[in-house]
C-alpha cells in the first residue's frame, strides 16, 4: 500500500513538472511581450522624447489630435499658409494629411485614455511579439513561438521603428492579426476567426494599402485555391464550409476597402485618388519619373534592383536580431522546414497531434513573404530615398530607422530563425550524445552547456552592437532637439502666439514637429510660421489679444545632429502711433576706422551716410512717419514704404585690411492713414564679412560669449505725437 501511494505521488509530481514545462513557453512569450512594450516605451520617452528627425511623426500626431476633435481636415481659412503642417495637402483654405487615419487613430486611443500616445507604441510592440508567438505556435509549437517572439522583439528594426510615431509597426500588427486569425480559421473551421481576419487585413489596407497587399498575396492565393478545390469537390450548393469562411474574410476585407475609397472621395473628391497622390501624384509605386516636392528621379528597374539590394543587405546584416548570425539561422530554419514539408513530415518539436498538412500550409504562407515583400518593394522608390549614400549603411534615413518599408520581413525572418535555433540545438544534442558514448556523460553535458552559453553570449553581443549604433545616432538628434527647445520648455504659455522660423520652407513641424497646434488653432499656444510682413500682420490681426513671441536661433539648422543651434525666445508687441522714433546703438570694436549707416525698405529704396573714425559706439536715429522711413542724421531723404514692409537698418564697420562687420536690424512695419505700426523688438543680426547672414548671425543679447569683444546691440522705440 505504501509503495503504491509513493508511486502515485511520484507520478503526480512528474505530471506536474510536465505541465509546468508545457506552460513555460506561454509565460516566456508573455514576458517577452511585456519587456518589448516597456523597452519601446522607455526608448520613446528618452531617445525620442522630442521626436525623431523623421518629420512624418508630427503628421500622425496632428492627425490623431484631429480625430479626437472629430475632424478629418483642418480649416485655416486665409491663414492656411501660416499654419500648413508638413505633408498636409492645401485645398482652398482646408488642410488634410497625405496619410490615412488608421495609425493616427491607434495613437489617438492612448491620447484619449492616458494623455500619452506613447502607450500605443508600447502596446504595438507587445502585440507584435505576442502575435509572432501565436504564429510560431501554429507553425511548430509553443517553444518555437516563444523564441520567434524574442527574435522579433529584440531586432533593431522592431525596437527603433516601433519607438517612433510611424505607421510601419502598427500596420504589421494588423497584418499579423490577419495571419493568425486566417490560419486559426482554416485549422479550426472558425467563422469568427475568418471574420476577424477580414477586418484585420481591411484595416491594414486602410492604413497602408501597398503594404497590406504585399502581405496578403500568399494568403489570397491560398484562399482562391481552397475555394476552387472545395467547389470542385462538393459543388457550389450548398456552399461548402471553406468557401463560406473565405467569403466572410473577403466580405469584411472589402468593406474596409470601401471605407478607404469613401475616405478618398471625402478628402480628394475621387475614390480612386488617395491623399498621398493629391499631395504628390508621382509619389506612388511604379517605374519612370517619380517626384515628391522638389525631389525627383527616373526610377528604373536597374535603380530599383540596386537600391533594394542594399536595403536587403542592411536588413539582414544590421537590422535583424544578431545580424548575419540571425539571418543564417533563418535561412537554416527555412531550409530545414522545406525539407520536412517536402517529405510530408511535421517539423520536429511539434505536438504529437500536429497536422503536418496544416503546418506545411502555414509555413509556406509565411515563407511566401520572403518573396512578396522584397519583390513588391522593387516597385516603390521610397527604398531609394532612404539611402543617402547607398554603399554606406551609416548614412541617410536607413542609418537611423532601418529599412522600414520591409518591416513585415521581420515576421518570416523571426519565425524561421526560431526553427533554425531548435534545428541547431538538435544537431548539438546529437553531437553531445556521441561525446557521452565515446568519452563520458560529463563531457557530453559540458559540451552542451558551453555551446549554449557561447551561442547566447555571441548572439547577445552581436545584437547589442547592432541596436546601439542606430540608438546612438538618434540620441544625437535628441540632444540637438533638447537644446533647441530649451526656451520653449522653460516658458509657461497661456493664450500665446509664437512665430517660428522656416529653415526648410513654409512648413510647420518640418523640422519643429514638437511644436504642434491644436486642430482648432486655439490652444494655450498657437504656432505660426514667421514669413513676410503681410502674412505676419494677418496672423497678428487674427490673434490680437494673445501674448506674442518670436522663436528663433543662432546658427544654421541642418540634418547634421552635431550642428546645434542656440535658441532664443523673445516677447513681441505692436508699437503704434502717428510717428515712431527709433534709436539703435551698436558697439565698435578696436581697429575700426570707418563705418556706414544705411536704411532700406523692401521697395529697393534706401538712404545712408558714413561715419569717420567711430569710437566705442555708433548711434543711429531713425523714424517711421506715415508711409515713409527716414534717418535723422546725415541729411538724408525719406524713403517710401509699402503698406506692409520690412525696414532694415545696417551699420557696417570696416577695418583697414578690408574686413567688415555689419549690424543688421529688420523691423516689420505696416502703414495706414492714422500712422504706422511696428513689430517690436526687431530681428537683429551680427554679420562678419557680409551684410546679410541669416540666422547664422542672430544676435543673442543674453549670451555675451556668442559675439566678438566689443560687439553689442541696443535698440529702442517710442511713440511721438506731432
Amino acid at each position: 500500500m505504501i509503495r503504491t501511494i509513493r508511486r502515485r505521488y511520484a507520478n503526480a509530481r512528474r505530471a506536474a513538472r510536465k505541465r509546468a514545462v508545457r506552460s513555460d513557453p506561454p509565460l516566456v512569450a508573455a514576458g517577452i511581450a511585456l519587456v518589448a512594450g516597456v523597452a519601446v516605451f522607455l526608448l520613446a520617452t528618452t531617445v525620442f522624447g522630442y521626436h525623431s528627425s523623421n518629420h512624418d511623426e508630427g503628421v500622425y500626431l496632428t492627425q490623431a489630435a484631429m480625430l479626437l476633435d472629430g475632424q478629418l481636415e483642418l480649416h485655416a481659412g486665409d491663414l492656411v499658409g501660416a499654419f500648413r503642417p508638413w505633408f498636409f495637402v492645401e485645398d482652398g483654405g482646408r488642410l488634410y494629411p497625405k496619410y490615412t487615419p488608421v495609425p493616427a487613430a491607434m495613437y489617438a486611443v492612448s491620447m484619449a485614455l492616458f494623455g500619452e500616445p506613447r502607450v500605443t507604441l508600447a502596446a504595438v510592440a507587445a502585440g507584435n511579439a505576442a502575435l509572432v508567438y501565436a504564429l510560431g505556435r501554429m507553425l511548430v509549437d509553443r517553444r518555437t513561438g516563444a523564441v520567434a517572439a524574442g527574435f522579433f522583439a529584440a531586432s533593431p528594426l522592431a525596437l527603433v521603428t516601433t519607438s517612433v510615431f510611424l505607421p510601419y509597426a502598427p500596420t504589421t500588427l494588423l497584418n499579423l492579426l490577419f495571419a493568425v486569425a486566417y490560419l486559426y480559421g482554416i485549422r479550426e473551421g472558425s467563422a469568427v476567426a475568418a471574420g476577424v481576419a477580414g477586418v484585420a487585413i481591411g484595416l491594414a489596407f486602410f492604413a497602408r494599402p501597398f503594404t497590406a497587399v504585399l502581405f496578403a498575396i500568399p494568403f489570397v492565393c491560398h484562399a482562391l485555391y481552397r475555394v476552387g478545390t472545395a467547389i470542385r469537390r462538393a459543388g457550389l450548393l450548398p456552399l461548402p464550409g471553406p468557401v463560406r469562411r473565405q467569403v466572410l474574410t473577403a466580405f469584411f476585407g472589402l468593406c474596409f476597402v470601401g471605407v478607404t475609397l469613401a475616405y478618398n472621395a471625402r478628402l480628394t473628391g475621387s475614390p480612386l485618388v488617395f491623399p498621398y497622390e493629391a499631395f504628390a501624384p508621382l509619389d506612388g509605386p511604379g517605374f519612370g519619373r517619380r517626384r515628391i516636392l522638389g525631389h525627383s528621379i527616373v526610377y528604373s528597374p536597374e535603380v530599383a534592383l540596386e537600391a533594394n539590394g542594399y536595403v536587403l543587405r542592411y536588413f539582414s546584416t544590421r537590422w535583424f536580431t544578431a545580424g548575419i548570425l540571425g539571418t543564417a539561422l533563418s535561412v537554416a530554419g527555412l531550409a530545414f522546414s522545406a525539407r520536412r514539408w517536402y517529405r510530408g513530415e511535421a517539423v520536429p518539436g511539434s505536438s504529437v497531434d500536429r497536422d503536418s498538412r496544416f503546418q506545411r500550409t502555414a509555413g509556406v504562407l509565411i515563407a511566401g513573404l520572403f518573396v512578396t515583400v522584397p519583390v513588391g518593394n522593387l516597385l516603390f522608390w521610397g527604398n531609394f530615398n532612404i539611402l543617402a549614400t547607398p554603399s554606406d549603411p551609416t548614412d541617410g534615413i536607413v542609418s537611423q530607422f532601418g529599412p522600414f518599408y520591409h518591416f513585415d520581413l521581420l515576421v518570416p525572418f523571426s519565425l524561421f530563425a526560431a526553427v533554425g535555433v531548435f534545428a541547431c540545438w538538435r544537431f548539438l544534442r546529437a553531437f553531445g550524445s556521441r561525446l557521452k558514448t565515446r568519452w563520458s556523460p560529463r563531457a557530453g553535458k559540458a559540451f552542451l552547456v558551453v555551446a549554449l552559453l557561447a551561442s547566447v553570449l555571441l548572439v547577445g553581443a552581436v545584437n547589442v552592437t547592432a541596436v546601439s549604433a542606430p540608438l546612438e545616432r538618434n540620441a544625437a538628434h535628441e540632444a540637438k532637439h533638447e537644446a533647441a527647445y530649451e526656451p520653449i520648455e522653460r516658458t509657461s504659455f497661456e493664450d500665446a502666439l509664437v512665430f517660428i522660423p522656416t529653415p526648410y520652407g513654409d512648413w510647420q513641424n518640418h523640422p519643429f514637429q514638437y511644436l504642434r497646434n491644436d486642430p482648432g488653432f486655439d490652444g494655450d499656444v498657437v504656432y505660426a510660421l514667421d514669413r513676410d510682413p503681410p502674412d505676419d500682420f494677418a496672423v497678428l490681426d487674427a490673434y490680437p489679444d494673445r501674448t506674442h513671441y518670436r522663436y528663433t536661433y543662432r546658427g544654421e539648422w541642418t540634418s547634421d545632429p552635431n550642428r546645434h543651434v542656440v535658441p532664443k525666445l523673445e516677447p513681441l508687441e505692436i508699437r503704434r502711433g502717428p510717428t515712431l522714433e527709433g534709436e539703435t546703438t551698436v558697439g565698435v570694436p578696436e581697429r575700426v576706422d570707418r563705418a556706414s549707416v544705411r536704411l532700406e525698405a523692401d521697395a529697393d529704396t534706401y538712404a545712408g551716410y558714413t561715419v569717420a573714425d567711430p569710437d566705442g559706439s555708433i548711434t543711429a536715429n531713425w523714424t517711421l512717419d506715415g508711409d515713409t522711413a527716414r534717418l535723422v542724421e546725415g541729411d538724408t531723404e525719406p524713403i517710401p514704404l509699402e503698406e506692409t514692409d520690412t525696414v532694415t537698418l545696417l551699420v557696417t564697420l570696416a577695418q583697414a585690411d578690408g574686413s567688415t562687420l555689419t549690424y543688421r536690424q529688420e523691423t516689420t512695419v505696416r502703414t495706414n492713414d492714422g500712422g504706422v505700426e511696428a513689430v517690436w523688438p526687431p530681428e537683429r543680426y551680427v554679420c562678419p564679412l557680409v551684410t546679410d547672414c541669416g540666422t547664422e548671425g542672430t544676435y543673442l543679447p543674453d549670451d555675451p560669449d556668442a559675439h566678438f569683444d566689443g560687439v553689442w546691440f541696443e535698440t529702442r522705440m517710442r511713440n511721438t505725437e506731432r
